[in-house]
């Protein structure tokens, strides 16, 4: 597991140093001098996403936050970011932020899709766990810079994140014991903010390297018999049917017996609100 946490740093700070350039993972299987097939399942593995659509996100999240934070002209942006002409850019922009690139810069509002991926030390000890609600524990001010690094590795999987509008989110759902987490050697494997009065989770994160299904599955089974024992129905919001940006988020909720329901626009990007019946749920069981 070591040489395989070398060859994913290896490979992120190959593609940090050459973002700009022509990459693919020909190049990158030449350089690491290992095949692409080997590298392409590693990384997907461990990582979550193909090379391919890191380099992408990535790229559009370094020119998302040029479009906010400089006077650069998207032209200049665009082609810096690799792409051949503005218009390749802003289809590609569109299809992930769901806005074109001069509308985003005037909203004066960064989000990243992909920050940089970092796989510490301490990942080695990470193993595929089963855990129960027994696992699950409330959310402590001890536990939030444990929250702020799993939120890094998945921030992918919210539309519309900002991580100032996320703390302050954090901040609040601790305070009325609705953050809950489930750790494994000190490392935040889940985090889900959940609303026992209105019914909803607010927010749900899973580590890469653990079984999204399997967690999500806990958690419902916490609140189904301990949160909110007498509601027969919670919601969450995803990305809608057919976003380029969703990574399987919404295809998983469906999986697991949720039902689409009612379009939203939350923080500017385009969501649909996701329900689950109790009934239903336990179907599934």
């Amino acid at each position: 597991m070591i040489n395989k946490i070398k060859i994913i740093n290896e490979i992120i700070d190959y593609i940090e140093n050459h973002l700009y350039e022509n990459l693919s993972i020909d190049d990158i299987s030449k350089v690491m001098n290992y095949s692409k097939y080997y590298l392409h399942r590693l990384f997907s593995n461990i990582v979550g996403v193909t090379i391919h659509d890191y380099i992408n996100r990535r790229r559009l999240t370094e020119s998302a936050e040029f479009l906010v934070f400089t006077d650069k002209p998207i032209i200049e942006i665009a082609l810096n970011s690799g792409y051949e002409s503005q218009q390749a850019f802003s289809n590609a922009f569109k299809d992930m932020y769901k806005i074109s690139p001069k509308k985003f810069r005037e909203r004066k509002s960064f989000y990243p899709l992909q920050l940089r991926f970092f796989i510490g030390k301490d990942f080695i000890n990470l193993k595929y766990e089963i855990f129960t609600p027994e696992d699950i524990d409330i959310v402590s001010k001890d536990d939030i810079e444990k929250c702020m690094d799993l939120v890094k590795l998945v921030v992918d999987g919210f539309p519309g994140f900002e991580q100032a509008q996320y703390m302050e989110s954090l901040i609040e759902h601790i305070q009325n014991k609705e953050a809950f987490i489930i750790k494994y050697n000190d490392n935040a494997i889940a985090v889900m903010f959940y609303s026992i009065q209105k019914g909803n989770i607010d927010f749900l994160a899973v580590h890469p390297k653990y079984n999204k299904r399997e967690i999500l599955i806990t958690f419902i089974s916490k609140i189904f018999n301990d949160l909110s024992s007498n509601r027969e129905m919670i919601s969450i919001t995803t990305f809608r049917e057919g976003d380029k940006a969703d990574r399987g988020y919404r295809e998983l909720l469906l999986a697991l017996g949720f039902i689409e329901s009612d379009l939203l626009t939350e923080f500017g990007y385009p969501t649909q609100k996701m329900i689950l019946k109790r009934k239903g749920f336990e179907e599934l069981l």
